[in-house]
C-alpha cells in the first residue's frame, strides 16, 4: 500500500479498505496534526481534529480529483474547515473568552519522521510561504490569521472590522491573489 499514490489510496477508502486509510494517516497525520495545533494551540483538541479529519475521509462522500490540485491541498482544506468548526464552537462556549498568541512559522513541528526529501520540500515552501508574506501588508496578514487559523467567517470578520462584507470578501480576495502570485513567482505550486 506503500507505494500508491494518495489518489490511489483514496479510492481504496472509498471501497472500505482499512488499510489505505492507515496508510494516509502514516503519510498525512503530523501535517494535519501541525495545521491544527497552530489553530487551536492545544495538544488535545488538535488530536481530536486529526481524528475527525480521517473519520471524515472515511465516510465522506466527495471524492479527491487529481485533476483540480494536489491531494494534501485538498486534505488541508478538510483541516481548515473542521479546524474552523471547531474553533467556533469554541468561542461560542467561551465566549470572547479565547486570545490567540501570534506564533512565527519555526513553531510548526517540521514532522521528523520525513524523508528528506519531503523534510526539504517542507522548508522550500515554508520559505516561500514566509518570503510571499513580506509582500502583504500588516492587515492582510491579520485577516489571513482570523480567517485561516482563527476559524472566524467573513461575516464574523465583517462584523469584528465593522465594515461590509462585501469589503471584507473583496479584501481576502485581493490578499489571496498577492499570495498566490508570488507563491507561484518563487515556483510553489498553490493548487
Amino acid at each position: 500500500m506503500h507505494n500508491l499514490s494518495d489518489y490511489e489510496l483514496m479510492l481504496l477508502v472509498k471501497g472500505k479498505q482499512h488499510a489505505a486509510l492507515s496508510t494516509l494517516y502514516d503519510r498525512h497525520a503530523k501535517l494535519v496534526y501541525s495545521f491544527a495545533w497552530r489553530s487551536v494551540k492545544e495538544e488535545a483538541a488538535a488530536k481530536d481534529i486529526v481524528q475527525a479529519v480521517f473519520l471524515r475521509l472515511w465516510t465522506t462522500e466527495s471524492v479527491y480529483n487529481p485533476d483540480k490540485g494536489k491531494f494534501v491541498n485538498w486534505l488541508l482544506t478538510i483541516v481548515r474547515n473542521i479546524t474552523a468548526d471547531a474553533l467556533r464552537k469554541r468561542r461560542r462556549e467561551n465566549k470572547g473568552m479565547l486570545h490567540y498568541l501570534r506564533e512565527d512559522l519555526e513553531r510548526i513541528p517540521d514532522g521528523v519522521s520525513l524523508s528528506p526529501e519531503a523534510q526539504a520540500e517542507h522548508q522550500f515552501v515554508r520559505e516561500q510561504i514566509r518570503t510571499a508574506y513580506r509582500h502583504l501588508s500588516k492587515q492582510q496578514i491579520t485577516l489571513l490569521e482570523h480567517f485561516y487559523w482563527e476559524g472566524y467567517t467573513l461575516s464574523e470578520l465583517a462584523a469584528l472590522y465593522n465594515q461590509p462584507l462585501g469589503t471584507v470578501k473583496n479584501r481576502l480576495h485581493q490578499t489571496l491573489k498577492i499570495l498566490r502570485r508570488h507563491l507561484t513567482a518563487e515556483g510553489v505550486g498553490t493548487g
